[in-house]
């Protein structure tokens, strides 16, 4: 049963997914909602665009749910809220999972289920909670159908870069990304690496886990192209971007774009074209 959900998430001809995550207002955090305070406009503009799949949360799950007809992009449910994102961080850090988390996948009709593995410096706990919810997650994923896709994390200290800034170091990142296989993910969300083109490592270690990559914070319509172009070529399975649609001046233009190049192979120029100035 999980193929058949799968088979929801990834595009028929390219056999990659765009995923857009507008899942940010869940963490409680006001820059999180640059280009989404007004939720119910975001994700029409972005369903609109017709990526393969959109991010939500069990509170904002309707409004792409709602939307008539068969032709709409999948539901991805966040599953866990967490406070680790300020730059401020507070006394105590958690992460928690929602209640009968398949349940109201399942009643929400989502194609899928998103959950993190975070790696933070000086907060075991933190990662300790993540591997707790992933392991109830797991069981329950498998008897009802429904896939886990696993978010693994790492964190730069937070006195050195605070807010959402994420270690880019591949002997970092590929561990975890294996921990989060060997957890049972049917789906990985992964940062990239420092240096892209060692990300065919990071492919490798997932042992045939679709990888699909984060965009992490916003930049530049060529820069973000550029790099989606050279993390499909090491052989990722697709992306997941959230602040580089939401954010940006015409989502629906740059969502065009980055579908041209993950799943009809545009160059990033071609790309480019379909952006206006």
């Amino acid at each position: 049963m999980k193929q058949f959900r799968l088979n929801r998430l990834f595009h028929p001809r390219s056999r990659r997914c765009f995923d857009v995550a507008i899942d940010h207002g869940f963490f409680n955090e006001c820059a999180f909602l640059d280009g989404i305070e007004d939720i119910a406009r975001a994700v029409g503009i972005v369903a609109d665009a017709a990526p393969d799949a959109i991010q939500l949360t069990v509170g904002q799950a309707r409004h792409l749910q709602s939307r008539p007809g068969r032709f709409k992009p999948s539901l991805v449910l966040r599953t866990d809220v967490a406070n680790v994102y300020g730059k401020k961080l507070p006394r105590r850090l958690y992460s928690r999972m929602i209640d009968d988390p398949v349940g109201q996948a399942v009643a929400l009709d989502a194609a899928c289920m998103c959950v993190n593995l975070f790696q933070i410096p000086d907060q075991p706990e933190v990662g300790e909670a993540c591997v707790e919810n992933i392991l109830k997650l797991k069981p329950l994923s498998d008897r009802f159908g429904m896939p886990m896709m696993v978010e693994p994390l790492v964190f730069q200290p937070n006195e050195k870069a605070g807010g959402y800034m994420v270690d880019g170091d591949e002997k970092k990142i590929i561990p975890l990304v294996r921990q989060a296989v060997e957890l049972g993910a049917d789906v990985i969300k992964a940062d990239p690496t420092d240096d892209v083109s060692v990300y065919h490592k990071v492919i490798e270690i997932a042992g045939g886990v679709p990888v699909l990559v984060r965009g992490g914070g916003k930049v530049g319509d060529r820069e973000i192209l550029e790099r989606t172009a050279a993390l499909l070529a090491q052989g990722a399975s697709g992306i997941v971007y959230g602040r580089n649609i939401i954010q940006h001046a015409n989502p629906a233009a740059i969502t065009q774009a980055l579908m041209g190049i993950v799943h009809d192979g545009l160059s990033v120029e071609a790309a480019l074209k379909l952006i206006p100035a």
